[in-house]
């Protein structure tokens, strides 16, 4: 059996727009979400599932701290929620989405692949020093990525743990009970509890 880091290699930007990833809401919706930024809403009809465009907005912040807050590119993208939250910096860590207000914002960007095997704790140094110059400069920063439940929340997560001295466990229930609809996939969870800030790492094996 060949590995999933096998499989993604050499992939086109068209090819990974094929990736998703499954949600499922508080609310007992589930949702697809596709690398373009699009989500479809599977139904249940009968003993098959159907599916169906997902058109609302998720305009939902979760506000981890005044200065920190973490959403979806719907929100990344709606000018008036972003005024009403007095953003001043995003941080996007979605793949292939656009920045919509370059002029307005401060931005950071990093291409990040919603995938169990993507190391997200080799980009978390990088995306603390952007959230730390954000608040050397009494901003606000915004981290969202497409759905805003996994990439997302695991750049906040290690950074709670890595600045405030929070566990695991600590950092995960402080981001859900800001944003409930975080979602992390398997290895970026099992990245994160194993994550030590000073940078021991233990050795992760996945199968």
């Amino acid at each position: 059996m060949h590995s999933l880091s096998q499989e993604i290699k050499g992939f086109s930007k068209i090819k990974l727009k094929k990736q998703c990833t499954r949600v499922t809401t508080l609310g007992g919706r589930r949702i697809i979400e596709t690398s373009d930024g699009s989500t479809v809403e599977v139904t249940e009809s009968g003993t098959g599932y159907g599916y169906v465009q997902d058109n609302s907005l998720d305009l939902q912040i979760g506000v981890i701290k005044p200065n920190l807050l973490l959403a979806s590119q719907d929100a990344a993208q709606d000018l008036s929620t972003l005024r009403t939250f007095k953003v001043s910096h995003i941080l996007n860590v979605a793949y292939g989405v656009e920045n919509s207000f370059p002029d307005l914002f401060v931005y950071k960007t990093l291409n990040i692949l919603d995938l169990p095997d993507t190391i997200i704790t080799s980009y978390f140094k990088e995306c603390s020093q952007f959230i730390d110059q954000a608040k050397a400069e009494n901003g606000v920063v915004l981290i969202h990525c497409n759905a805003g439940v996994s990439r997302s929340a695991s750049v906040v997560i290690g950074y709670l743990m890595s600045r405030d001295g929070l566990t695991f466990d600590e950092a995960f229930a402080s981001v859900k009970r800001a944003r409930p609809a975080i979602c992390p996939n398997p290895g970026f969870l099992e990245q994160l509890k194993n994550y030590n800030p000073q940078g021991d790492m233990k050795t992760i094996t996945y199968t």
